[in-house]
């Protein structure tokens, strides 16, 4: 496991294993990070404090994403819910929140709007709605109405909440959304009204 954080830390900070190596070993004996870069030079190969924090964190970071990983593994096993494909998306993720989005459709949850409208027997209406098949909404909701959705505004509002949830939970589209934001976002800041000499 070591190894294979060596290597990912490398990569990220384009310094050779051999530093990262090197460092590694002193941080997990306890060193500080001043110690290594003013006493353990000949080892570290000169890194400075900036690029020895830099490894600690990526380090701590790897670690979490590990402990993280495994705890995902275990609950959705629980469920009884892995599938090969899940479990190689699991291994092979490298951000927490790649990880973390995997995770979302297993999730215990609260109660939501969605799985009432679940419970009250709408996914039906809500996978037809998917689809886009040609089909009769009218007909079609009419035989899903009972007591919990009297209307047939009732049955597409509950089909629209399991659609909404599906989304939010679906990893492609999170990702497609957070390339998004990266790639083309940007953020406008005004000056409020009366704080002109708080302003920096």
């Amino acid at each position: 496991m070591l190894n294979t954080y060596i290597d990912l830390i490398a990569k990220s900070l384009g310094l050779p294993t051999t530093k990262i190596a090197n460092t590694i070993n002193l941080l997990e004996e306890g060193a500080t990070i001043p110690f290594i870069s003013r006493y353990r030079k000949e080892v570290t190969g000169s890194l400075d404090e900036v690029q020895i924090a830099a490894i600690q964190e990526q380090l701590q970071k790897l670690k979490d994403l590990d402990k993280r990983r495994e705890t995902i593994i275990a609950a959705i096993e629980e469920q009884s819910k892995m599938t090969p494909q899940l479990l190689r998306k699991i291994k092979s993720a490298r951000e927490l929140n790649e990880l973390e989005d995997l995770y979302l459709p297993y999730k215990r949850k609260r109660k939501t709007r969605a799985s009432v409208a679940r419970e009250n027997g709408l996914e039906p209406l809500a996978s037809k709605l998917l689809q886009q098949d040609n089909f009769n909404i009218n007909e079609f909701s009419k035989r899903l109405l009972s007591d919990k959705v009297p209307t047939l505004e009732d049955a597409l509002k509950g089909a629209r909440d399991i659609i909404a949830e599906q989304i939010n939970e679906h990893e492609e589209a999170r990702n497609s959304v957070r390339r998004s934001f990266k790639e083309d976002a940007f953020i406008i800041a005004k000056l409020a009204r009366g704080k002109e000499k708080e302003a920096t």
